[in-house]
């Protein structure tokens, strides 16, 4: 199974690059130029067209290096930051608008999701139109496969539309590539209702989750993208639709959608197997984006965003980082010590060089050394993000960091260079432990935002396994303790560079009413959706601003 999904991330990835070569303005008439009954003569070909988009969300739903759905998600929360530290990483001030909530209608933090993710709706859209044109039986396929695969694009169309409803609120709707020439925007409640029935139409048509599965969009998949569609209905149509939430819950946790291994998905009793680099074979998780560097030389490339400049030589790796995103003095502070998810997630203080990265004749050649405010002296991540070295004290900021700076990004690890699955990790974009603490959050505010005792174990079977055995008793939580703050807190924890975190604080009523390091409460629920982009408005003259925002 392995092989095969190997076979289709390349055919994928090499469909993508060829459209993003051909394409940067977003022009779906440039995909429609195919004949459909020409070009799909086989199964391969129809799956390199139905991966096409798939992959294409590399570039925005994972942290890969582009400005898209993952960085603003949780550069804007408070969780993670860009600072500048020294002479690198101010980049126009980019960052520092996404974390103090001060962006525009011309900043490229509003601009390049929508552009990517748009794209990648047209890539779901071409594709439906051209395999609808085909005659499956031809090329030695059935039409119960034309069903299937139509509806798994519709979905996948569907989760596309879920994230640019989730930051722009009020988009057009287009299903047919080039009409109409102009949409308008439609209010976010119909926006709601439209992925709604997308996705309910197509989800039972889909395959259950199995290890084929992976790198495509299976019925788990789908059954986890109405969980989330129903978790924040509130937020977005302002009717709730708690009881739907639980229902498509039950549905993953029962194995009505499949499973990775087994019949039932299953909690990992290790916190680093969801992620590490044979993570298509955890039965956690759900839907993921399918990478393949031994075979299709396509890796999730995490390192660009989350690495310092020599943090490959920790891990015996060939690909370095570019000093960027780093966990906040606050955020690092929300783990208690004893967590097992700070000190494997997490990573702090002294780095030390992977045995086959040392000189073997230095015997002193064991630990990082720095390259700027600490050249040539030993690498010690630090939280403080303020300028340590010039005798700096106090909370720091935005401005004010040096390349040690902030806590780093430990949760997925590559393997070293000589590990046959080297760098394969997949990007889990829904796992069963986020279905456990959604049907949790659905039950509590059922119950008046109170937590009751299956709300309390459901949380516990995920967070047991973040603590030693010794130490579990203390910290589990009971139905006193569990309250919606403390929940919010645990959400933090658990799903910390998961690109969560922004949704999570709108929906707990807290992305601008709380104060974090270094960022003031707005309170001006403007801020929770971002503006159509001024170029967008510009190409588009049916387009309406969203409230409180200025062309």
């Amino acid at each position: 199974m392995k092989t095969m999904k190997k076979t289709y991330i390349t055919l994928g990835l090499a469909a993508v690059l060829a459209g993003m070569n051909a394409c940067t303005n977003l022009d779906e008439n440039v995909y429609s130029q195919v004949n459909a009954d020409k070009f799909y003569n086989n199964r391969q070909e129809v799956m390199a067209a139905v991966l096409r988009p798939f992959t294409h969300a590399n570039a925005w739903a994972a942290p890969t290096g582009q400005v898209g759905y993952w960085r603003v998600n949780e550069l804007s929360a408070d969780q993670l930051a860009w600072p500048q530290k020294g002479r690198h990483g101010y980049d126009g001030g980019d960052w520092i608008r996404l974390h103090q909530h001060t962006w525009t209608v011309d900043d490229p933090n509003a601009w390049n999701p929508w552009r990517l993710m748009f794209w990648g709706m047209g890539f779901c859209n071409n594709t439906i139109a051209d395999l609808q044109k085909v005659d499956f039986k031809k090329i030695g396929m059935t039409d119960q496969d034309k069903a299937s695969i139509i509806a798994e694009t519709k979905v996948l169309r569907a989760w596309h539309y879920l994230k640019l409803m989730d930051l722009y609120g009020n988009i057009p709707i287009i299903t047919t590539v080039g009409e109409p020439l102009s949409p308008p925007n439609k209010p976010r409640a119909e926006v709601w209702a439209f992925i709604e029935k997308e996705l309910k139409d197509n989800v039972e048509l889909l395959q259950p989750l199995a290890p084929a599965m992976v790198g495509r969009v299976s019925k788990a998949g789908g059954y986890a993208m109405l969980v989330e569609l129903y978790l924040n209905a509130q937020e977005w149509t302002g009717t709730p639709k708690w009881d739907e939430c639980i229902t498509y819950c039950d549905k993953i946790i029962n194995g009505d959608g499949g499973s990775l291994k087994g019949t039932v998905p299953a909690l990992e009793t290790d916190i680093t197997k969801p992620f590490n680099n044979v993570n298509h074979t955890s039965p956690e998780n759900l839907f993921q984006i399918a990478y393949d560097y031994t075979v299709g030389n396509f890796r999730f490339g995490w390192n660009g965003d989350l690495w310092h400049y020599n943090q490959r030589f920790a891990y015996n790796a060939t690909f370095g980082g570019n000093n960027g995103i780093v966990v906040i003095p606050t955020a690092f502070d929300a783990f208690e010590d004893k967590d097992l998810r700070k000190s494997n997630w997490l990573l702090i203080g002294l780095q030390y060089k992977h045995p086959a990265m040392r000189n073997p004749s230095d015997p002193a050649d064991t630990v990082l050394r720095g390259t700027e405010e600490y050249n040539g002296k030993p690498l010690i991540f630090v939280k403080e993000i303020r300028r340590n070295s010039e005798g700096e004290t106090g909370e720091g900021g935005m401005t004010r960091g040096e390349e040690n700076s902030g806590a780093r990004f430990a949760k997925y690890l590559s393997g070293p260079q000589t590990d046959p699955n080297y760098w394969n990790n997949d990007f889990v974009l829904y796992r069963l432990a986020e279905i456990y603490y959604n049907k949790a959050e659905a039950i509590m505010r059922k119950n008046g935002n109170v937590a009751t005792q299956p709300a309390v174990d459901l949380v516990n079977a995920v967070r047991k396994r973040a603590f030693s055995a010794a130490d579990w008793p203390a910290k589990a939580y009971t139905t006193a303790t569990l309250t919606m703050d403390e929940f919010l807190a645990e959400r933090g924890r658990e799903f910390i560079f998961e690109g969560k975190r922004r949704s999570d604080l709108i929906r707990f009523g807290k992305f601008t009413t709380k104060t974090w390091w270094d960022h003031p409460a707005s309170n001006n629920d403007k801020w929770k959706i971002f503006p159509i982009p001024r170029r967008q408005m510009v190409a588009n003259p049916s387009l309406k601003q969203n409230p409180g925002y200025v062309d």
